[in-house]
């Protein structure tokens, strides 16, 4: 309807209404009117019709969409009606030098509620025969709180969702069988598979933001029983800066079952030795140098040097880092690979760097495997061309990016890590530069990781592959391991090995079945096989052998590692004669010295 059309046809109708509930208030009192003047009649009508529209205007009964009314249009009429019949009391005070006061209350309530009346009946029949035709997924809230009726009203209010509320499940028992804005509390977290059932519930919201993820994760395995598809709402932060909509819901990620709190970072510590800085990040383009790369923009450091070996992911953070900081911090994008030492050395020495982040290596466990000599020309030479460079132009703190696949190793990938720390820690322990490195366990999302395995193999259908029902491995989120690596800066003293304290270990079948669900499907559906253990893995991972474990934390869930350094003449051994190996022998050497089986070594290759 045309808003001058509308307007016109609410001011016709309000102009009925008031006239006739005026008539009405007087007739009611005195049904012989003879006994008023007509004056009395006619000036009373006129003043209340004219103040009426007044007040209507200032309350703009005229502007709203009655189809969404609730309390707050309710309070605009009552607003309305009480200020024209107080004029219209003023004017009888003024002119008649009385107020006819049972005639205008009768008034004042007939016109609540007709026009009241008026406007609701529009949103009843809406509500009654347009919104219930359409196709309404029944929904079941989790969480009573303040943020749940939040969702509910929201839900309630906007007739353009598909979304219906029906319930709430709330684990507080003062809440059980209490009705909130007409929906009922049916029960706490273990009822939900039953209330699903038992109310043909489509879609389940989890509004609750203060659920840790730990208890998130004990609701989502409930949820999961179900068929319904789980959404989260978004963040309060979000929501109050104006990012997103209450009711723009989320579905749940993998990161939000991990059962880790996410490492919290020391914004003056990290802002001391990064802001204004020029900072130098190897392997630039990869899933975690790049995030560090972002991080650390957070920090305003003057220069941000990005160096890898591939042009495309080079360009890709480049320009996507110059879109978002052009003209606040000066980003050198640089093509070079850590195993050409010479470059190493020229980039080092054109930059100066004060922090550098060494985030190129090979990671792959498998492939690595069967390329021994491609893994330790990157992850030991490239190491160490690029620590030497550090040290010669006078870097304050090189930080190295290790991996749990160190301790203990048993394949290349993760020999040839250690084999790095122990290269940094050499060289520590003689230059002025801190050197330090930093482990974590498996990095959700990054390239080459289970996670986009697994979406691959369920969106082709299935099945999803697992190597052993009983694999465990440690999980933390992109963002969380570059935040480590950055906070592991601000903390070196030189030598440390930094551990985060990443929680219980998770079974990767059980990682499985949790994406399966979260795609939407079953595990029936898609289907789960185990393949078996691949060339150069374990069972389960570790952070820290016995020898290395510090007790206590120094910053809130990162710990540090001192580790023994035993092998420095076998190390110098394997960079001396690193090209007369045959690839078996790479393998034997480089996994026997990560384990320190020093008096071994030397018979695992021919005669040097």
């Amino acid at each position: 309807m045309a808003y001058r059309t509308r307007v016109t046809v609410l001011a016709l109708l309000d102009s009925s209404i008031v006239l006739t509930a005026i008539y009405i208030s007087f007739l009611t009192l005195h049904p012989d009117l003879s006994i008023f003047k007509m004056p009395t009649l006619l000036l009373t009508s006129i003043t209340l019709l004219l103040s009426h529209h007044l007040f209507a205007f200032i309350y703009k009964l005229y502007n709203k969409a009655w189809e969404y009314a609730s309390v707050g249009e309710v309070k605009s009429i009552v607003k309305a009606v009480t200020f024209s019949i107080g004029t219209t009391m003023a004017m009888q005070l003024i002119v008649f030098y009385d107020v006819y006061f049972r005639a205008l209350m009768i008034a004042w309530m007939l016109h609540v509620i007709l026009i009241g009346g008026s406007r609701f009946s529009w949103r009843i029949f809406r509500d009654r025969y347009i919104v219930s035709q359409k196709q309404m997924k029944r929904t079941l809230i989790i969480g009573a709180g303040a943020a749940g009726t939040m969702v509910a009203r929201q839900l309630l209010n906007n007739h353009d969702t598909e979304l219906k509320p029906v319930a709430f499940i709330d684990d507080d028992p003062k809440k059980y069988k209490l009705d909130i804005l007409g929906l009922p509390v049916v029960g706490n977290v273990k009822h939900i598979a039953k209330t699903v059932e038992t109310l043909q519930i489509d879609k389940i919201v989890i509004a609750i933001p203060s659920l840790s993820r730990k208890e998130l994760k004990r609701v989502y395995d409930e949820c999961a029983k179900t068929t319904a598809k789980t959404q989260i709402m978004p963040m309060i932060e979000d929501i109050m800066l104006g990012k997103v909509s209450v009711n723009h819901f989320r579905d749940v990620q993998v990161e939000d079952l991990l059962g880790r709190e996410p490492v919290e970072l020391d914004i003056a510590g990290i802002s001391e030795y990064v802001s204004g800085k020029t900072v130098l990040v190897t392997g630039a383009g990869g899933s975690i140098g790049s995030e560090i790369c972002r991080q650390i923009c957070k920090f305003s450091p003057s220069k941000l040097v990005l160096v890898g070996h591939g042009e495309n992911s080079i360009y890709g953070i480049d320009m996507e880092l110059r879109n978002t900081y052009s003209g606040l911090i000066e980003i050198v994008p640089v093509i070079g690979d850590v195993q050409d030492r010479e470059r190493m050395f020229e980039v080092m020495e054109t930059h100066r760097p004060y922090v550098v982040y060494h985030a190129a290596a090979h990671k792959h466990v498998p492939l690595m495997e069967y390329n021994p000599r491609e893994a330790v020309k990157n992850n030991v030479f490239g190491t160490k061309n690029a620590a030497d460079a550090a040290d010669m132009f006078g870097v304050s703190t090189f930080v190295m990016i290790s991996t749990d696949k160190a301790v203990n190793p048993t394949n290349v990938m993760g020999s040839t890590k250690r084999i790095a720390e122990m290269v940094i820690q050499q060289l520590d322990r003689v230059s002025k530069t801190k050197f330090v490195a930093v482990r974590f366990g498996n990095v959700l999302g990054s390239r080459g990781s289970v996670i986009p395995l697994f979406k691959q193999q369920i969106q082709a259908g299935g099945p999803v592959t697992v190597t052993h029902e009983e694999m465990t491995r440690y999980f933390m989120t992109i963002p969380e391991a570059s935040r480590l690596v950055i906070q592991a800066g601000s903390l070196a003293r030189g030598g440390e090995i930094f551990v985060l304290d990443m929680g219980e270990p998770v079974k990767i079948v059980d990682l499985a079945r949790n994406l399966i669900t979260l795609s939407g499907y079953s595990v029936d559906e898609i289907g789960i096989e185990f393949s078996g253990l691949r060339p150069g893995e374990k069972m389960y991972e570790e952070l820290l052998n016995e020898k290395e474990i510090h007790p206590e934390p120094v910053f809130p869930k990162i710990f540090i590692g001192k580790a023994v350094l035993e092998q420095e003449d076998e190390v110098e051994y394997l960079l001396r004669h690193f090209e007369s190996f045959t690839p078996d022998e790479v393998s034997g050497f480089v996994i026997n010295l990560a384990n320190r089986r020093g008096n071994r070594i030397y018979s695992l290759v021919g005669n040097q």
